[in-house]
C-alpha cells in the first residue's frame, strides 16, 4: 500500500487512522514509522526556515564576531580562594571591585572548583604591573581572602600572563582536521552510497556547523579551545545521524525504477518516518550524559572546560538532528528528482493510479458495461433471480423454477451460433 502521494504527501487515510480503522496518535505513529508525516513534501518550508537560521547565523557571525576567551587573545588571569573572612566570596562581589579599582569591567569571572579548594578566577585584557597592583590591593581590602593558614592573606591573590598563541594554534589545527574530515567523509559517501546523498550529508555538516558557531555569536558566550574541540566532536554525529536515515532511503529505493508502486519522493519521505523515533531516542540517549557534565561538571564542581565541551556538544546535536531529517534527506530528493529515469518513473506511477482511480469510480457508481460479451451472463444472472423470486414465492415447484431440459438444448445452440 502506498504511503505517501506523489509529491511525498500521506493520504489522508494513513494520517490519523491505523488500519483497524481507530484513530492513531503521535507516538503510535512515531513507532510504527508507517509514513503518516509528510517531511518530503513540505520540504520546500523546511528550506525556508533553515535558511533563514543560516543565513541569520552568518550575519551575526560577520557583524558581531565572538566572544573569544583569553587563549585566543591574550590577556591577565587573576586567581583568589573563594572564601573570604567575611565568608563565601561572590562573583557580583569581585566584579564590582575590580570596576571600582579600574573603573572598567572583567572579561569574565567565574568560580572554579568545589567545598575549601574553590578558587575565583578572573579573565580580563592584558594588564600593567601598576594595573595588576592596584586591583590585588582592592580585592584583598575589600573581601580578605583566605591563605592556607586560615588566615586573610594577600599572597593568596596570584596573577598570570596569558597568550593567544596556544588558541590560535588550536583553531588552526582545528580548521586542518575539518578540512581533512569533510574531504574523507565525501569520498565514504560517495562510494558507500551515491554521489547525491554526499552533497545532502555535506550540507546538513556546513548547517551545523553554522549554526552552532552563530548561537554563539548571537548570545554572546565565551568561545574557548575547548568549545572549538567539542566543535569537531558534533561532526560525528550529525554523520551518523543521516547515515542512517540515507541507509534506509537506499533501501526503499532499491529497484524502484522498475516498480510503479510508489515514487522516490515517497519512498525517501517512508524512509524518514521510519528512522525519525530512532532519531530521536538516539538524540535523547546522547543528550543525557552531555546534560550530566552542564549539571554536575560546570554546575557543581565548576570546571570551566566541562562546561564549554557540554554547551557546544549540546547545541551541535539538536542542530544535527534536525538538519539530518529536515534538510539532507529533502535536499536528496529534489537532486535525484533532476535524473529524467526518476521523473518518468513517477509519470508511471501517476498514471497508474489515475487509470486504477477511474476503474474504481466505475465499480462504486455502477456503471452498466458496454452490450456484448457481458450480456449473456446478465440474462443468466436475470434468469437465476427470477428462479429464486419464484421459488420464494412459492409459486410453483423446483422444477417449474428451474429450466426444462429442452430450453438449456435450445440456449446452448444458441449460444454456439
Amino acid at each position: 500500500m502506498d504511503t505517501t502521494g506523489s509529491n511525498g504527501k500521506a493520504p489522508a487515510a494513513d494520517s490519523g487512522a491505523n488500519a483497524t480503522g481507530r484513530k492513531s496518535g503521535v507516538l503510535h505513529r512515531l513507532y510504527t514509522g508507517t509514513g503518516a508525516f509528510d517531511i518530503v513534501g513540505k520540504r520546500k518550508y523546511w528550506y525556508v526556515l533553515l535558511g533563514l537560521l543560516m543565513l541569520a547565523s552568518a550575519a551575526s557571525i560577520g557583524v558581531k564576531g565572538f566572544n573569544l576567551s583569553l587563549e585566543f587573545e591574550g590577556g591577565t588571569n587573576i586567581s583568589m580562594p573563594a572564601q573570604g573572612a567575611s565568608g563565601q566570596i561572590t562573583t557580583e562581589q569581585v566584579e564590582n571591585t575590580f570596576r571600582d579599582a579600574l573603573d572598567e569591567d572583567p572579561s569574565s569571572v567565574q568560580l572554579v572548583g568545589s567545598g575549601g579548594s574553590q578558587t575565583v578566577q578572573i579573565s580580563t585584557e592584558k594588564l600593567s604591573v601598576q594595573q595588576i597592583g592596584e586591583v590585588k590591593t582592592a580585592l584583598y581590602e575589600e573581601l580578605r581572602p583566605l591563605g592556607t593558614n586560615g588566615q586573610p592573606s594577600a599572597e593568596a591573590i596570584s596573577d598570570s600572563a596569558v597568550s593567544g598563541t596556544w588558541g590560535n594554534e588550536i583553531t588552526r589545527q582545528a580548521l586542518i582536521a575539518l578540512g581533512v574530515f569533510l574531504a574523507l567523509v565525501t569520498v565514504f559517501l560517495a562510494f558507500y552510497f551515491e554521489r547525491w546523498m554526499a552533497v545532502g550529508a555535506l550540507v546538513a555538516l556546513i548547517h551545523d556547523v553554522l549554526v552552532t558557531a552563530g548561537i554563539y555569536s548571537m548570545t554572546g558566550v565565551e568561545v574557548s579551545p575547548s568549545t572549538v574541540i567539542g566543535l569537531l566532536t558534533i561532526l560525528g554525529f550529525s554523520l551518523y545521524d543521516t547515515v542512517v536515515v540515507f541507509d534506509k532511503v537506499k533501501e526503499n529505493t532499491s529497484g524502484l525504477l522498475s516498480v510503479t508502486r510508489r515514487t522516490y519522493p515517497e519512498a525517501a519521505n517512508l524512509a524518514v518516518n521510519q528512522s525519525l523515533m530512532r532519531s530521536i531516542n538516539t538524540s535523547v540517549i546522547a543528550l543525557l550524559p552531555v546534560l550530566g557534565l552542564l549539571i554536575v561538571g560546570a554546575g557543581m564542581l565548576g570546571v570551566g572546560v566541562l562546561r564549554d565541551l557540554a554547551l557546544v556538544q549540546g547545541i551541535g546535536m539538536i542542530a544535527g538532528v534536525f538538519s539530518s531529517l529536515l534538510l539532507a534527506t529533502p535536499l536528496l530528493v529534489d537532486l535525484k528528482m533532476r535524473d529524467p529515469k526518476y521523473r518518468a518513473q513517477r509519470d508511471k506511477v501517476l498514471q497508474r493510479r489515475e487509470n486504477r482511480g477511474e476503474a474504481d469510480e466505475q465499480s462504486s457508481t455502477g456503471d452498466a458495461p458496454a452490450a456484448g460479451a457481458d450480456e449473456k451472463p446478465r440474462r443468466n444472472g436475470s434468469a437465476s433471480r427470477l428462479a429464486g423470486a419464484g421459488a420464494a414465492k412459492g409459486s410453483g415447484s423446483a422444477e417449474q423454477a428451474r429450466p426444462s431440459g429442452k430450453a438449456q438444448r435450445r440456449a446452448g445452440a444458441r449460444r454456439r451460433r
